[in-house]
């Protein structure tokens, strides 16, 4: 029996929906797999905010260390539009990225078959399609000194933001990136704009030094302007794209679309491995939604497809996760949608339907292996 512990984080808007019907699919895999889940349940976000007074409290942070893994939903809303700056929910979730140092943020940009009619690109551009997009997460633009809005002697104004990188924050990225490809189809592209800016020729001079050490993958170099023009031009020539901050929270959302569905697609937060574990974090990509929020209209398939993630990334669990994506994709091929991947003349289903649906697919598919 592999014991593992768990903090889950619902959050806000659609979360606690898609989070609800993720809980059902952990307590199947409690209940048939060789597994034992001991899971917290905490809030992040602006629901922290309401209950603690700040989007992340000290305890659940503390919590957060001590799993390992979590996994949550989403955070935001224009609730909390009128917060404070460090008080939004959204400075909870970079708080926690950054004290748990998850540094790697995987996305794939995975075409499951059954949706491969409803990316805005040609079936055949995206039929198969199969990308993990590397984004750093910790350092970069987002998080560069000095920063902030003021006004100039001569009484202009101006805002600045400042990209740094150092040394180590890009060489461990492209690490998790070779290793990545080493495990896939053996192909990186480093992305950055090393023709305009001087973080750019810093960062393909790293990736090149640390390709040295991996002879077996092919490093190939591209402009993030160009990477995303082939996004959609050929999307199938790429397999690992490593890039920074900005531009792989760009090039994700573009690589997303490609799929079909925003509301498909997982993803993980993964810090260094230390003494064998890893801090990780698992989250859907799409946002809170707080337009449906309570409808039963969402989506969980992104956030039960994390929970895989999760499995395969966190618990070395590789059969559990193939199961709960064959689940995933067993009940698409069935046709069962909500609405936001539903096709015309196909009536949806709700979020807690599509919950369902994946149990019953785990029972016929773990039927047929035993």
């Amino acid at each position: 029996m592999k014991n593992v512990s768990l903090l889950l984080l619902p959050g806000d808007g659609i979360g606690p929906e898609a989070v609800a019907e993720l809980s059902r699919t952990i307590e199947w895999f409690g209940n048939h797999r060789d597994i034992n889940f001991n899971i917290t349940t905490d809030e992040l976000g602006g629901a922290a905010y309401d209950k603690y007074g700040t989007p992340l409290a000290d305890a659940t942070l503390e919590t957060a260390k001590q799993v390992d893994a979590i996994v949550m939903g989403s955070v935001g809303g224009p609730k909390w539009d009128d917060v404070e700056r460090h008080l939004r929910p959204e400075a909870g979730l970079l708080t926690l990225r950054k004290e748990l140092d998850l540094f790697a943020n995987l996305r794939p940009a995975t075409c499951r078959a059954a949706l491969a009619s409803a990316s805005s690109l040609h079936e055949e551009l995206v039929s198969g399609l199969d990308i993990m997009i590397l984004r750093e997460l910790t350092a970069g633009v987002y998080f560069g000194e000095p920063r902030g809005i003021e006004t100039m002697p001569d009484g202009r104004r101006r805002a600045l933001d400042t990209q740094v990188y150092y040394e180590e924050e890009i060489e461990r990225l492209m690490r998790v990136g070779f290793e990545l490809a080493s495990k896939r189809n053996g192909k990186v592209h480093s992305v950055e704009k090393a023709n305009v800016m001087e973080s750019g020729v810093f960062w393909r001079q790293v990736a090149t030094r640390v390709g040295k050490d991996y002879p077996d993958i092919t490093l190939e170099h591209m402009y993030a302007d160009n990477c995303a023009m082939q996004l959609v031009r050929q999307p199938k020539q790429f397999d690992v794209i490593a890039t920074d901050n900005l531009f792989g929270d760009i090039l994700s959302d573009c690589a997303a679309m490609l799929t079909g569905s925003l509301g498909m697609l997982p993803s993980a937060s993964l810090g260094a491995e230390i003494d064998g574990k890893r801090a990780a974090l698992y989250e859907p990509v799409h946002g809170s939604a707080p337009d449906i929020a309570g409808q039963g209209l969402a989506n969980p398939l992104a956030t039960i497809l994390s929970f895989a993630m999760c499995l395969r990334f966190s618990f070395d669990l590789q059969t559990d996760a193939d199961l709960l994506e064959q689940a995933v994709d067993h009940v698409l091929a069935k046709n069962i949608r909500t609405a936001d991947i539903a096709a015309e003349g196909v009536k949806p289903v709700s979020t807690s339907e599509m919950g369902t649906a994946i149990l019953e697919a785990l029972d016929e598919l773990h039927a047929q292996s035993t």
